[in-house]
C-alpha cells in the first residue's frame, strides 16, 4: 500500500517562501510507469496541478507557477519538495502531493493534504 504524506509549516508571511515535502512509502519515486505530482485546492482557483516529477527525474511546473515555484526530489530519501517563492494570500490553500499512473492518466494515491494559510 502505497502511503503519501505532506509535512510543513501551515502559517507562512506574504512575500515569504512555502516549502513542503512529500514523504512516500510502500512504494519508490523511481518505480516506472508512475509520476509524482503537487496538486492545491484554494478559494480563489479551485483545483489546480502545481507540477510533476516522472519516474526518471523529468520535472515539469506549470506555466503559471514556473517563476516563483521549483520542485524537485531526493530518491534516496523517497521523497518530493515543493518551494513557491513570493507568496501572496492567493496561495492559501490545501495542498496535496498525489501518485499519477502514466498509462492511464488518472491519480491513484493521494496524501491527505496540508492546508497552507498565508497571512501576515
Amino acid at each position: 500500500q502505497v502511503q503519501l504524506q505532506e509535512s510543513g509549516p501551515g502559517l507562512v508571511k506574504p512575500s515569504q517562501t512555502l516549502s513542503l515535502t512529500c514523504t512516500v512509502s510502500g512504494g519508490s519515486t523511481t518505480t516506472p510507469g508512475y509520476a509524482w505530482n503537487w496538486i492545491r485546492q484554494s478559494p480563489a482557483k479551485g483545483l489546480e496541478r502545481m507540477g510533476v516529477i516522472g519516474y526518471a527525474g523529468s520535472i515539469s511546473v506549470s506555466p503559471s507557477l514556473k517563476s516563483r515555484t521549483s520542485i524537485w526530489g531526493d530518491t534516496s530519501k523517497n521523497e518530493l519538495f515543493l518551494q513557491v517563492n513570493s507568496v501572496t494570500p492567493e496561495d492559501t490553500g490545501v495542498y496535496y502531493c498525489a501518485r499519477q499512473v502514466l498509462d492511464g492518466a488518472h491519480y491513484d494515491y493521494w496524501g491527505q493534504g496540508t492546508q497552507v494559510t498565508v497571512s501576515s
